[in-house]
């Protein structure tokens, strides 16, 4: 069994760090090293492998730093990208073994045009592509190229993406559906279950155990 712990990091990421019991780890969009550093300082954990979803430098800054500190680490990132420092370029269809659970790449274009997401142990990595109660901004792409790209996914063809979208949780990189919980309650004033949500949202702390 893995565990799943966020790392706040600048105003509002989440460095997601995935753990094994023998206290080897992974993070994913290490945009700052130094908060990495003091966790894995302070909990005795072995960095082995970053991933990466897209180029942002909120999401890759602390790259750089981790590689120096720790050299032997292994980092994937997406295929069609310049990102500095990666091992592995991956893409859609691939599979990553990490501590003995399959995780497979998605390609996820829209946020940026070279933007995938790992799905694994139960959690989608989603990076900067959809968040609770609202999607990423769509800096690169089209929402047409998006539909086409979904449609023409081998993933998508045999239901195989949506089956797995319906029984995992999301492990986002930002946290705006407060935001976006604001905007649709004063669109909508009468709906109660946004409020609701507002207002749990407002104490949220993401972590998977």
């Amino acid at each position: 069994m893995l565990h799943i712990k966020s790392i706040p990091a600048f105003n509002d990421n989440y460095i997601w760090l995935i753990q094994n019991n023998q206290n080897l780890c992974a993070v994913v969009d290490p945009g700052d090293a130094e908060p990495v550093i003091a966790y894995l300082e302070a909990n005795q954990l072995e960095l082995v492998t970053i991933l990466i979803t897209h180029h942002h430098w909120d999401h890759t800054g602390g790259i750089e730093k981790l590689v120096a500190k720790y050299p032997t680490i292994t980092v994937l990132g997406p295929e069609n990208s310049n990102i500095e420092h990666l091992t592995h370029h991956v893409s859609e269809g691939h599979r990553i073994n990490l501590f003995n659970e399959e995780f497979l790449v998605l390609n996820l274009p829209g946020h940026t045009l070279d933007h995938i997401g790992y799905v694994g142990d139960g959690k989608l990595f989603c990076g900067d592509v959809l968040f609770s109660a609202g999607c990423g901004r769509i800096f690169e792409a089209r929402q047409s190229k998006c539909i086409i790209h979904y449609k023409s996914s081998p993933f998508c063809r045999r239901r195989r993406r949506c089956t797995v979208l319906t029984s995992i949780r999301l492990a986002t990189s930002h946290l705006p559906w407060q935001s976006n919980l604001i905007t649709s309650s004063s669109m909508n004033t009468e709906t109660v279950l946004i409020k609701s949500e507002l207002r749990v949202s407002l104490q949220y702390q993401p972590q998977f155990v």
